[in-house]
C-alpha cells in the first residue's frame, strides 16, 4: 500500500465559506453609527423569521446563551428535570444547569442517532419540566411525536436546531416544530455570524422573557414599567445577562442567510457522494436518512464497527489524521464528562448512545469543499478501510 498521504495539508472537518458580499456587509457596519444595539440586528432577526415561518427571533452572542435564555424563559428552576440527547454538545444540558434544573439523559435510536421518543417517554417523572430534543448532525428528531409527549405531560419543548438551519420535517422548515427553536452560528455551522445563536418562537410570552434574559432583565417600555419618570427611564424586571449580538456579529449572519439554501445544497451533494462511495463496505456504516425529514447535513458521521476490524476506534481515527484527513468525533456521551459524573451520573442506561460512541467518526464536510477534497477523503476511506480488512486475511 502507498505510504504517502493522500493530502499534503489537514483537510477540517469543518469550515465557514466568507465571501467579498460578507466583508462588504461587515464594513458597511463599522463605517455605521451602530457596532452594537443597533439595527442590524433586527433586520438579521427578522430574516430568520421569516426563513423559518416563525413570527419572532430573538438573537444572542452565542447558541449556548440562547438556549440558556429558553429555558429561563420556560421558568425552570431548582427541582426541574428536562430530558435530553446524550449525543450532543455540553449546552444541550448545561443550559438546565445554569438554570438550577436537573438535566436527564434519554438514549438515542439505533439509526438516527437523535433522541428516542420511547425512551424519552420512560424517563418522564412529575418533576419533568421540559425536553430538548436535538437534530443531531442536521437531522431532524421525531418533532411530532415529541411534541405530543409534550402535550400529553404539559411539557415545554426547546428544539436544539443547531445543526439543522434550512433542514426540513415534513413540509415544514425545522424552526417552527417546537414551543421554542435555537440555531447556532458558529464558524462550522450552516451560516456564520463569526458567534451567535438565536431562538425562534411563535409565543409572545417567550419572546418578551427572551428580549429581558439578554440584556440585563431591562425594559424601556412604558407599557411594562412601574414607573416612568421620563423618555430616560428603564426598569430591571428580571436578573439577566448581558448576551446581546453585535451589529458587526449580525451583518454577517444576514448576508450569509442569503446563501444558505445554496449552502444546504452543496452539503446534501458531499452526503450523496459519500453515501454512493462507501454503500458496499461491510462493517461501515453510513448515515441512515429518513424519508420524512431533509438533513441539513452539518455533520457526515460514520460508524466503524470495531469488532469487524478487530481494531480500535483510535487506531483507525489515527490512519485517517495520517491521511491529513482532519476527521473528528462527535461526541462524548454528556454524562461522562468529570463534572457531570462529580454529580451523579454514570452510563444513563443509554446503551446506543454507547454503541455509537465506540465507532462513530465524523468526515470533513462543508460547502466550500472543493470536488478534489471531497475524492481526496473517499480515496483515504478506502485506504484506511482495506488496509484493515487486508490485516484480516
Amino acid at each position: 500500500m502507498d505510504s504517502k498521504p493522500v493530502r499534503n495539508t489537514m483537510l477540517p472537518y469543518g469550515r465557514q465559506w466568507v465571501d467579498d458580499d460578507d466583508i462588504e456587509a461587515v464594513v458597511r457596519v463599522l463605517k455605521s453609527d451602530f457596532l452594537t444595539q443597533g439595527p442590524a440586528i433586527e433586520r438579521f432577526e427578522r430574516k430568520v423569521a421569516r426563513y423559518v415561518g416563525a413570527r419572532y427571533a430573538i438573537a444572542f452572542s452565542n447558541g449556548t446563551m440562547a438556549l440558556h435564555g429558553a429555558c429561563f424563559s420556560a421558568g425552570i428552576s431548582t427541582g426541574d428535570e428536562v430530558i435530553t440527547s446524550p449525543i450532543t454538545f455540553l449546552a444541550s444540558s448545561n443550559c438546565v444547569l445554569y438554570m438550577g434544573g436537573t438535566p436527564v439523559f434519554a438514549d438515542i435510536k439505533a439509526d438516527t442517532w437523535n433522541l428516542d421518543p420511547l425512551e424519552v417517554k420512560k424517563k418522564i417523572t412529575p418533576n419533568t419540566k421540559a425536553i430538548i430534543p436535538v437534530d443531531f448532525t442536521g437531522q431532524p428528531v421525531e418533532m411530532e411525536r415529541i411534541m405530543e409527549i409534550a402535550e400529553t405531560h404539559d411539557l415545554v419543548v426547546i428544539h436544539d436546531a443547531a445543526h439543522s438551519l434550512g433542514a426540513s420535517y415534513g413540509n415544514q422548515k425545522v424552526g417552527i416544530l417546537g414551543h421554542m427553536t435555537m440555531f447556532s452560528f458558529h464558524p462550522v455551522k450552516g451560516i456564520t455570524s463569526g458567534e451567535g445563536g438565536i431562538i425562534v418562537t411563535d409565543n409572545e410570552t417567550y419572546y418578551r422573557k427572551l428580549q429581558l434574559f439578554r440584556n440585563h432583565g431591562l425594559t424601556k417600555n412604558v407599557a411594562l414599567m412601574e414607573d416612568n419618570d421620563g423618555p430616560w427611564y428603564y426598569e430591571m424586571h428580571e436578573l439577566g445577562y448581558n448576551c446581546r449580538m453585535t451589529d458587526l456579529q449580525a451583518a454577517l449572519g444576514d448576508s450569509q442567510m442569503n446563501k444558505l439554501d445554496l449552502f444546504v445544497e452543496r452539503r446534501r451533494e458531499i452526503a450523496n457522494l459519500y453515501t454512493e462511495a462507501f454503500s458496499d463496505m461491510p462493517g461501515l456504516v453510513t448515515p441512515y436518512q429518513a424519508d420524512t425529514a431533509n438533513s441539513a447535513w452539518h455533520l457526515y458521521v460514520v460508524r466503524w464497527s470495531t469488532e469487524s476490524f478487530r481494531v480500535s476506534r483510535k487506531e483507525i481515527f489515527e490512519a485517517l489524521r495520517s491521511e491529513n484527513i482532519g476527521v473528528h468525533v462527535h461526541y462524548i456521551p454528556v454524562y461522562r464528562q468529570p463534572y457531570y459524573k462529580r454529580l451523579g451520573y454514570s452510563s444513563e442506561n443509554c446503551p446506543e448512545a454507547e454503541a455509537y460512541y465506540r465507532e462513530a467518526i465524523t468526515l470533513p464536510l462543508f460547502p466550500s469543499m472543493t470536488d478534489q477534497d471531497i475524492r481526496n477523503v473517499i480515496s483515504a476511506v478506502h485506504k484506511v478501510y482495506y488496509m484493515f480488512v487486508r490485516q484480516l486475511d
